[in-house]
């Protein structure tokens, strides 16, 4: 599933290709997404002026004069740039047409993405606005998350993967920033000190920055790429996730998988206390 890294990274692969050009036409191959596309409000980007592209959280925000494109790759998605004439891949749901004889393609295979378009600050959009910190961007973010695990009893991975506190910390990055920190991640958020907080905030800026510069780790399919052709090669630097079963890069001890809240979680409990 495409986390905060890959997000970014397809971002910034839209922000280049839609520099210096508009969009000129929408293509609706398929309306059923994880809610219906409306082709008539989505067509209201053609020909707009494109203020700036942003991500907030795991949504790709396309933000224009007179509204929004929200975007979202749901569990398998993907963003592709291609020349017009490029045959059609399966699941290419939604095309942008643009100026510069390029195409914007969204496929996704399972349909869990999104593309929705508003009149309102996209900020205030339901999809939004009860979104948490963006932890790249909270200096302080150790501090933040000590404070609002004090009244909370879940484990300590449920809770940095909760996005109404802090987003993108999906499985994989979860995973890997609490090996780091050496946080076991079943243990009671409310029970950990604020001094690991603090490393745990750094660790996680630490891993999605890494994974932000290597191209992520999920993002295997030629139609992701970022300018320098970098894809998902953070999977090379993994130390716990997906790795149940072999050894340890720190010590000599056997990775072990549990089943934390229905998500696959990855650990080693002599490193991580």
């Amino acid at each position: 599933m495409p986390e905060l890294p890959e997000v970014e990274v397809t971002k910034k692969a839209l922000e280049s290709a839609l520099k210096k050009t508009s969009i000129t036409g929408v293509n609706i191959r398929n309306k059923k997404l994880r809610w219906p596309v409306e082709e008539k409000k989505i067509r209201n980007i053609i020909h707009s002026d494109i203020k700036k592209i942003y991500r907030r959280g795991k949504y790709i925000l396309i933000s224009c004069e007179n509204g929004a494109l929200i975007l979202h790759l749901g569990m398998s998605g993907s963003i592709g740039i291609f020349d017009k004439n490029s045959k059609y891949h399966k699941h290419d749901h939604v095309e942008f047409i643009l100026k510069n004889k390029k195409v914007v393609r969204l496929n996704d295979p399972r349909r869990f993405g999104c593309a929705v378009w508003t009149n309102e600050r996209p900020e205030e959009h339901k999809l939004i606005k009860s979104l948490g910190i963006e932890p790249l961007d909270e200096k302080a973010l150790g501090e933040y998350l000590f404070t609002m695990s004090r009244s909370r009893k879940a484990a300590v991975k449920n809770f940095i993967m909760n996005s109404n506190i802090v987003v993108g910390v999906g499985n994989i990055y979860a995973s890997e920033s609490l090996f780091r920190s050496g946080i076991n991640p079943i243990r009671s958020s409310s029970r950990i000190s604020k001094q690991r907080y603090r490393k745990l905030g750094e660790e996680i800026k630490r891993v999605l920055s890494e994974a932000i510069e290597m191209g992520g780790t999920t993002l295997r399919d030629f139609t992701y790429y970022n300018e320098v052709r970098q894809i998902g090669y953070f999977k090379q630097k993994l130390f716990v996730y997906g790795r149940s079963g072999e050894e340890c890069k720190k010590c000599s001890g056997l990775i072990k998988d549990r089943i934390i809240a229905g998500r696959n979680s990855f650990f080693w409990p002599k490193c991580q206390t």
